[in-house]
């Protein structure tokens, strides 16, 4: 399939190019296509040539100056797994520092939507599906929009057998290497800055899983990450922890669980007890909603399919 941009323009040419075509190494990765070109003339060849033409287009009229690599990136993302059909009022838009924050596949809007109607969600799924992520932009918007008092972020980091007694600090201080994807996500959406007085103001919280038993967490926007490293006993104590006016989200990656050999995990569990139950919701990501750089969702499914082969 050609393409061709008529009249000629060097410099958006060579932004949409990249430098030594990086831009266009891209698009061939992650969409299975090979691309050549003379001057203003493209050659698409592939698998997806309709896809990569519709990019290079849009690229082309983004290109009055450099093009970011990870905004192709995520324009990879969506061009593939966003339906067309869709209409932008029916994406569901997060309110945080990041204007127009919203998923780049039909599950992370589904995700999204979920975590705006239900009390609780949970996300499983493997690595780079935007589950943590996602999470806890829905608990900034729900904290902007005052719908909760404050954000409570919880995982199950200390029996999961890395001996943080060995860690110098107390116990928040062991935890918080363990929450630095839900720490990296609150700075983005928040900025440096405000994440810090939150914390201070005690509207963001840290919350051990062994320390919650006995707890009731009202007007609350909990996020209970690294879930599929919890026992069935800690599920059930968190999940009933949940009190008037919050909502509460699990995230986890069955495909990654670190308990003891011989013992269940409560994400699996809780997902075959709870399925029915009226007021909560489950989506279940697969590897073509991960968000990351195109090699990313490859790597897993080439590490899926050597599983499948020894089993």
């Amino acid at each position: 399939m050609q393409i061709a941009f008529t009249p000629a323009d060097n410099t958006r040419l060579a932004n949409l190019c990249g430098a030594l075509d990086e831009n266009l190494r891209q698009i061939e990765t992650a969409l299975n296509v090979s691309i050549s070109r003379r001057g203003e003339l493209f050659q698409v060849c592939g698998d997806d040539e309709h896809h990569a033409v519709k990019l290079l287009k849009d690229f082309y009229q983004r290109a009055r100056k450099p093009l970011d690599i990870e905004d192709i990136q995520l324009a990879l993302v969506e061009v593939v797994h966003a339906p067309e059909s869709v209409a932008t009022g029916d994406i569901p838009v997060l309110m945080t520092r990041r204007v127009g924050l919203h998923g780049r596949t039909p599950r992370q809007n589904a995700y999204i939507r979920q975590m705006q109607e239900y009390d609780i969600t949970f996300g499983i799924g493997p690595a780079g599906t935007g589950k943590t992520y996602l999470a806890v932009a829905g608990a900034v918007d729900a904290l902007e929009r005052d719908l909760v008092k404050r954000i409570v972020l919880v995982r199950p980091a200390v029996e999961a057998g890395e001996r943080l007694g060995f860690l110098p600090g107390d116990l928040v201080q062991k935890v918080d290497p363990y929450l630095r994807p839900l720490y990296d996500a609150l700075y983005d959406l928040m900025g440096f800055d405000k994440t810090t007085r939150q914390f201070e103001k005690g509207a963001i919280e840290i919350a051990p899983l062994a320390f919650m038993r006995g707890r009731t967490l009202n007007h609350a926007f909990i996020i209970l990450d690294e879930a599929q490293n919890t026992t069935p006993e800690q599920m059930k104590v968190f999940l009933t922890r949940i009190g008037f006016g919050s909502r509460a989200v699990v995230t986890g990656d069955v495909t990654q669980i670190d308990l003891a050999r011989g013992q269940r995990c409560g994400l699996i569990e809780a997902r075959e007890i709870l399925r029915d139950v009226r007021g909560l919701a489950f989506t279940d990501f697969l590897n073509e909603d991960v968000v990351r750089h195109p090699l990313v969702a490859r790597i897993i499914e080439a590490y899926d399919a050597h599983s499948r082969g020894l089993a």
